[in-house]
């Protein structure tokens, strides 16, 4: 992996993440050693992202917002919550039951989502939170409080998938790109894993491996799909922990609909010959690199999703694929334009109007976010995708 160029330019570490990151990075200096000197690159990002205590997504710190790393659609704007909210009113009022968020981030997209459904007259049944990280469920816990007892009353946090199988919407929000993921390039016409060794300086590197016989198969099936050759030297991702996490979806819903938001796309376009190194990327304090052997605990790591490769695992996992559409054609179907006409106050209105563009514009959100909506039991169109429908993409 060839380090950033912006590397110089990253905000300095803090005392605090000065010593976090010295921890994790010892974290992982003893797997590699413990493994004979290299690890894949998934176990690499699992350690930096979900080590107990440790992992950036499992210890403390703010994450998202002006004090954080990233910001996510729903910090952004309220307007986008409340599209989702219109979307989960339109499916609870089909099959009835609760809404189950995976990541709810600051809270922010929860409390709003309920504060839309309760003037819809569509509150869900319950709203279970099933989150990782300890700071964003502080977060989440103090954004609920400040609710009207009988919203926050409905809340509930959850540290596994429902036991029970249950009606009604499950809600992924950028959930998908944080999954771990291997990584692959092509040398001399064969496939090799790239993982990470120790460097001389007692830092990491990346190092390539033969592919072991999982990682293989998964490689020669997508390269199967493409139209055109991978070039020489060629580097991206592939994600295995889509298909576990998706029957993971699948056993919690009995009847109902999954909203998957994220940025990627389908395999075709994905896996591209101009896209020859990959969609890896890395965020910390709002500065995006796409060096993820620095800083390991204290950034977030990310990749594009296959949604040819979510499709296919909704499909053996018995799940419908009712809608695939960029996030501009979702909002537009589920009444954006509508919610932003609403301010009366000039000021107020061209504030909402620029968060309108920020989601809606492709050279913003619009085009890179998809949404897709997977069911069970459900066969009513869908208004977030009356106006796009990419499932033939796919």
């Amino acid at each position: 992996m060839t380090p950033s160029a912006a590397r110089s330019t990253l905000p300095p570490l803090e005392r605090g993440e000065t010593e976090h990151t010295a921890s994790v990075a010892a974290l992982i200096r003893r797997r590699i050693g413990e493994a004979g000197g290299w690890i894949d690159f998934e176990a690499f990002m699992d350690l930096a992202l979900y080590a107990p205590g440790l992992g950036y997504y499992r210890a403390g710190g703010a994450k998202l917002g002006d004090g954080g790393d990233f910001t996510t659609a729903p910090e952004m704007s309220d307007l986008y919550s409340r599209c989702i909210a219109r979307q989960c009113a339109e499916i609870l009022g089909v099959v009835g039951g609760g809404i189950v968020e995976f990541g709810a981030g600051s809270g922010r997209m929860a409390a709003t989502v309920l504060e839309e459904l309760a003037e819809l007259d569509a509150l869900p049944e319950r709203y279970a939170i099933l989150e990782v990280s300890a700071d964003l469920l502080d977060r989440q816990r103090e954004r609920i409080a400040r609710l009207p007892e009988r919203l926050r009353a409905r809340v509930t946090w959850l540290d596994r998938w429902p036991a029970d199988p249950a009606r009604g919407v499950i809600l992924a929000n950028e959930v998908l790109d944080a999954l771990p993921c291997q990584r692959f390039t092509l040398r001399h016409g064969r496939i090799q894993a790239l993982g990470v060794e120790l460097a001389p300086d007692g830092g990491f590197r990346e190092a390539e491996r033969p592919v072991d016989p999982d990682l293989a198969a998964a490689c020669k099936a997508v390269l199967r799909d493409l139209r055109e050759p991978l070039p020489e030297g060629y580097v991206s991702e592939i994600n295995l922990r889509v298909e576990p996490w998706i029957r993971g979806v699948a056993a919690g819903l009995r009847q109902g609909v999954a909203l998957l938001i994220d940025y990627g796309l389908p395999r075709a376009h994905l896996y591209h010959p101009q896209r020859s190194e990959g969609t890896l990327r890395c965020h910390f304090k709002q500065r995006v690199h796409d060096d993820p052997l620095i800083l390991a605990g204290v950034q977030d790591i990310t990749a594009w999703v296959d949604f040819t490769r979510v499709a296919e695992a909704a499909t053996s996992a018995e799940l419908d694929v009712l809608g695939f559409a960029t996030q501009a054609a979702f909002l537009l179907g589920t009444g954006i334009t509508t919610l932003a006409d609403q301010p009366t106050d000039p000021r107020e209105r061209a504030r909402v109007a620029g968060e309108a563009r920020r989601l809606l514009l492709p050279g913003e959100m619009g085009e890179a976010f998809k949404v897709m909506a997977l069911g069970r039991g459900y066969d009513t169109p869908l208004c977030g995708f009356a106006h796009q429908d990419l499932r033939g993409s796919l």
